[in-house]
């Protein structure tokens, strides 16, 4: 098996087991191998061996329990010896994405979205699927039910490699793709008695349309079996994400790649998705 794994991050949580099943899916659906990474802490003192022999019997016990319910599926398993960030992180630099539940591994548990999945999200070189903690794997969800995978159509080029991701996990899923791209009308301020034309949101909202069609019309082209469903919403890029997220499979959002290490790795837009998504977040990353 050549192509590179799909990876799962697991402490043993009910969040970050779902996390492994729903890896175990996405992995069978593109035929390639399951990566479960068990990151654990390197204390001074006389506890590390033993935090070393837990986390392998983690790891076995959690591989035993994927292999019998996913027999088609080869499965590894990698323990390091890290911080989780910085053990992720490494990690993820050999797989094809990474897969976290929203809780589980560190951080505020008071938060939808811990510390750890954020710092992970901003920062892996690979695409990072961050679930919910009520996320249903395939064969919980009802029968029938048909699927979307909703994906936020942004500026140019920058939309290639979102749009790519959702189209193609769209086809896996024999789902269909919902577009949005939500806009808001600009604030204007000017001095008292000056004139201000005023903003024709119509023209807006037409401009909207029209950019959002031309980034999907060459995917539409390469996927034409997968179903497109677009649509334009005034109010901002997240609320329009998390609005059309009820009841979908998977939302998909890009995140820029940023060339240095201080700052913020995600835009705000990226913060409200991945904290009130009612589905799965995949934060696809690009230049």
């Amino acid at each position: 098996m050549t192509a590179r794994p799909v990876l799962a991050a697991t402490d043993g949580s009910p969040q970050s087991l779902a996390a492994v099943h729903w890896a175990a899916e996405e992995a069978v659906r593109r035929g390639t191998a399951l990566r479960l990474v068990h990151v654990w802490p390197r204390p001074v003192g006389i506890y590390l061996e033993q935090l070393q022999n837990e986390g392998a019997e983690l790891l076995t016990h959690v591989t035993h329990e994927v292999a019998g319910r996913y027999p088609e599926l080869e499965v590894e398993s990698v323990l390091l010896g890290a911080t989780p960030v910085e053990g992720l992180l490494e990690a993820a630099a050999d797989g094809e994405l990474l897969v976290l539940g929203s809780r589980g591994l560190g951080g505020f548990t008071g938060l939808l979205v811990g510390s750890v999945s954020l710092a992970l999200a901003g920062r892996s070189p690979v695409p990072v699927v961050v679930l919910r903690p009520d996320t249903a794997v395939a064969e919980d969800r009802a029968p029938g039910r048909a699927t979307d995978v909703v994906v936020g159509v942004g500026d140019g080029a920058s939309a290639d490699e979102v749009l790519g991701f959702a189209f193609s996990r769209a086809q896996e899923r024999g789902a269909r793709v919902v577009a949005v791209h939500g806009w808001d009308v600009p604030a204007l301020w000017a001095p008292p008695g000056t004139m201000v034309i005023p903003i024709d949101s119509a023209t807006m909202e037409s401009a909207a349309r029209e950019q959002s069609a031309q980034a999907l019309s060459p995917w539409q082209a390469k996927y034409p079996q997968v179903p497109v469903v677009a649509g334009t919403e005034v109010g901002g890029g997240a609320k329009a994400l998390v609005d059309a997220s009820d009841g979908a499979e998977l939302v998909v959002i890009g995140r820029r790649i940023r060339k240095h290490a201080t700052g913020a790795h995600l835009g705000l837009t990226a913060h409200a998705v991945l904290h009130h998504a009612h589905a799965p977040v995949a934060v696809v990353p690009h230049i």
